[in-house]
Parts: C-alpha cells; structure tokens; sequence
C-alpha cells in the first residue's frame, strides 16, 4: 500500500465496517480496494420469538456475536423507550463486527417503525404511551394463552377484571426480565415486591413482560365479548375459563385429579 491508495479507495467509496465477504483469496490491489467498499457484510442471525424477554435475548445475542452485555443495556437505555416489549419479535441479520451501540440502534428503530405502522393501522394515529399500554396488555396474554385462539378470550378476562378493579393474579406477570422461564411458585408470589406481581397489586404492570407477535396485540386491542373472570389450564394443555368463583374452585379440583 501507498499514500495513493487513499485517494482510489476514496474513488470507489469508503471502507465498510466490520467483517466483509471478499469472495476470494487472490486479487489485485485495485479489486482489493474496491471490494473493501463494495462486498457483502458477512452476516449472522439472531431470533426473537414471541413472548421472550430483552434480558433473556441480550443474552443470546452477546454470546453469539461476542458483544458486552453490560454496553447492549446501556444503548438499550439511551434508545428504547421501555425496559422491555420493544423489540419486535422476528430474525434478524447482523453483520459480524457491529458494535453494541449500532446494534442495539438498529434493533430499536427498525421495531419502533413497525409498533407505530401497527399503531396508525389500527388507531389511524401513534400515542406512545397508549399504545404501549396495549402491548402491556398483549404480553401478558402472551405469557398466558395457550395458542392464538385462547388470545382474544384471556385478553377479556383482563379486561373484566381491570374493570372490577379486582388484581389480575397471573403468573405471566411475573415472567418478566431474567425470570422469563422461571414457574412461578407460591414462595415467588410472596417474595416479590414489585408491580409486576399481579397478586400483590392490582391494575398492569408498569410495562411490557415480554415481546408481542401481532396475534397477541389483535386480541389487547379486540378482546373476545366474554364475562370470563377465571381460567385454569387443564390436563390437555387449554384453559377452562368460567365467570364463576365457585365453578373455578370446582375446575381447579378437577384438574388436580
């Protein structure tokens, strides 16, 4: 290389950053320098699935592109405007060699395009903070539902109790941050002293649990026309839902059979 060589490389264009595919092993140093502007990032994947936390897929993410994690939450802090829900769950491709910083960026604008595309879909506006109470909502039933069709009527079982002003009481809630696949056990309940414990404290909690597919947020924003107030799963992995406290006690025993 020569002081010359900056002048051509800044005729093609200007370096890429981090790894690139060349494509080859032998070239001249002129093809060399063009391809240093023009060849394809070499590129990794990373999946966030419906329902997963940030911390749970921050984790995944350092390990795989060999990130610091402490920086992932640190960008994350300066460019998202909630602890977690805002990613929006799909796969991803990264170019190996990103920092934590452009990284975490990316993943934040392209998400925040697609909550408020949702959002004028459906409202004709965006209202940050009504529309993240929906996907407060949409991460619970998330959490909760056992298949998409289960979605619209656990959504209005929230609703009829937020109505009553009675606690939600679901364990969902408290899958939230690294407890994500953590079973709720009554020693949980107790010990937990945050809002996101649904049993201790009534209305939602103070954001989203998790990310939301699209069927989830549907079901926040258009429950089903129930009068539901409880649901237990039963042995074929559904849930019985019943208005009734006293027909809830009975499913829970037949259950427990």
């Amino acid at each position: 290389m020569n002081g010359l060589d900056r002048y051509l490389l800044r005729f093609f264009g200007y370096p890429q950053q981090g790894w690139i595919d060349i494509g080859t092993t032998k070239l001249t140093k002129a093809d060399f320098l063009y391809r240093l502007t023009h060849a394809k990032a070499a590129m990794t994947q990373v999946t966030l699935i419906p329902g997963e936390t940030r911390d749970i897929f921050f984790d995944l993410v350092s390990k795989k592109l060999e990130l610091d994690r402490k920086k992932l939450d640190s960008a994350y802090e300066r460019f998202a405007p909630c602890p977690d829900g805002v990613i929006w769950p799909d796969t991803y491709y990264i170019p190996i060699g990103i920092t934590e910083e452009h990284l975490v960026y990316y993943l934040v604008k392209r998400s925040m395009q697609r909550h408020k595309e949702l959002s004028k879909k459906f409202f004709g506006i965006y209202n940050q903070k009504n529309w993240f109470r929906y996907v407060t909502i949409a991460s619970i039933i998330q959490k909760e539902a056992a298949d998409e069709e289960e979605m619209p009527i656990v959504s209005a079982v929230i609703y009829n109790r937020l109505k009553k002003r009675m606690p939600l009481q679901m364990d969902g809630a408290l899958n939230y941050g690294r407890f994500s696949h953590t079973k709720v056990t009554k020693r949980r309940i107790e010990r937990d002293t945050t809002h996101f414990n649904t049993y201790k404290f009534s209305g939602l909690p103070p954001w989203p649990v998790g990310s939301v597919s699209i069927e989830a947020i549907k079901a926040a924003i258009k429950p089903a026309n129930v009068e539901y107030l409880y649901f237990v799963k039963g042995k074929d992995g559904k849930h019985i839902f019943t208005k009734r406290y006293k027909t809830h006690l009975r499913n829970i025993k037949s259950v427990n059979k």
